[in-house]
């Protein structure tokens, strides 16, 4: 039994063929540049599987186009999807509102559902349903299953989730704190209790997703209490291109002082604001070497994110009052041994404590980096939102 995962971004698809119980990755790939005319030689389509990689080369004009690449491209690796056992498409939904809060079995009612959210994820949702109508069109027998990145977040409780604004206008416009990455967090705190050996309901956790995307959760006995994104994943930590947390009165500001209408806030907020918009680059990689050539802009830009990114796990600690782990994932938090070392620098009075040859070995499985005789254990656990999504869709389909 397989399960295709589909993960359709405003632009590209990302996908991988597995088996939702052993995790095993049959296959895998990535449409980039959709609806863009590219360079003749310029791949726009890569595909992994047995050792080998395809690539598709030229312009590809919709997701709908794209699919039909990459199911041509199993044909051609000799392993078509007719014949992959495939028990169903599993799609990752970014913004499933108060609708949607755990995973559902696709109709023509869901989608026009999803797209009726796409004013609350407009980035998101209408590329999200465009692979979900294509993948449907191409593999018309194969039960499709969304998964919603905000579910994990949907009891949040009802202090962590209202804002404090006038409670009949939140009401018409669903204004709710509704959080996103739901599915690495929940993946990622599985893991942490089967690392630890405890059951989840005993479990206070503090995990940080940090990537060119970051946020921050608090989880108590397996159920979130809070996180850092709320009816957007604008706000909370700063992040590779969006600012996070600013007052709301810098956006009339600039709408009076910039001559900026709505769109272009929008677009400074969402994507030339964080470490971009205070360094020019938003790659850690990058950002370490502006740092180390003495770049003063690069400099602020880290002590900016670490700032923010201390700020929740001192509001969590608070909040979950005993923590028993304290975990880092996804692609800063998973690679970056600098940011996680300052990021828990000077806690050791409340357990907190990293080892500095743990938290700087090359290891890429999940693992300690907490000293041994720490109370708290700080830990590094990959994400695997791929699998967490084909398992949830396997489960539904069974």
């Amino acid at each position: 039994m397989r399960v295709l995962v589909i993960n359709s971004g405003s632009s590209s698809i990302k996908y991988q063929l597995l088996d939702p119980v052993s995790g095993s990755v049959a296959a895998s790939g990535q449409v980039s540049r959709i609806g863009e005319s590219v360079s003749d030689g310029t791949a726009t389509v890569e595909h992994h599987g047995d050792g080998h990689t395809l690539e598709h080369d030229g312009p590809i004009a919709d997701h709908a186009a794209g699919l039909r690449v990459v199911f041509d491209l199993f044909e051609r690796s000799g392993h078509p999807l007719a014949e992959a056992g495939l028990a169903a498409v599993g799609h990752r939904v970014v913004h499933g509102g108060e609708v949607f809060y755990r995973p559902t079995l696709v109709t023509d009612d869901v989608v026009r559902s999803i797209e009726e959210l796409s004013a609350l994820a407009p980035l998101h949702n209408p590329a999200n349903v465009t692979g979900i109508r294509s993948a449907r069109e191409l593999l018309p027998d194969v039960p499709q299953v969304a998964v919603f990145d905000t579910a994990f977040f949907h009891g949040l409780p009802d202090a962590a989730k209202t804002y404090a604004i006038d409670a009949k206008v939140a009401a018409e416009h669903g204004i709710r704190r509704y959080g996103f990455h739901g599915t690495s967090h929940e993946y990622v705190s599985g893991q942490v209790a089967e690392l630890l050996g405890r059951d989840p309901a005993g479990l206070n956790q503090i995990v940080l997703h940090l990537g060119n995307g970051a946020s921050a959760s608090a989880i108590r006995g397996g159920q979130a209490i809070d996180t850092s994104m709320g009816l957007t994943p604008l706000e909370g930590l700063v992040m590779g291109t969006r600012s996070g947390d600013i007052d709301p009165g810098i956006i009339p500001h600039l709408a009076r002082t910039a001559g900026l209408d709505i769109d272009g806030i929008d677009e400074l907020l969402n994507r030339n604001s964080g470490i971009k918009g205070l360094s020019g680059v938003n790659d850690f990689r990058a950002l370490f070497e502006l740092i180390e050539s003495g770049d003063a802009a690069a400099r602020l830009a880290y002590d900016v994110y670490v700032h923010r990114l201390r700020r929740y796990i001192g509001a969590y600690l608070v909040g979950l009052g005993r923590v028993d782990a304290i975990t880092f994932t996804a692609g800063v938090g998973e690679n970056n041994a600098q940011v996680r070392a300052d990021a828990l620098a000077g806690l050791s009075r409340f357990g907190i404590t990293v080892d500095p040859v743990r938290n700087t070995a090359e290891d890429r499985v999940a693992r300690h980096i907490s000293a041994p005789e720490a109370p708290v254990a700080v830990l590094v656990v990959p994400t695997n939102e791929e699998l967490a999504i084909a398992r949830a869709s396997a489960r539904l389909v069974a």
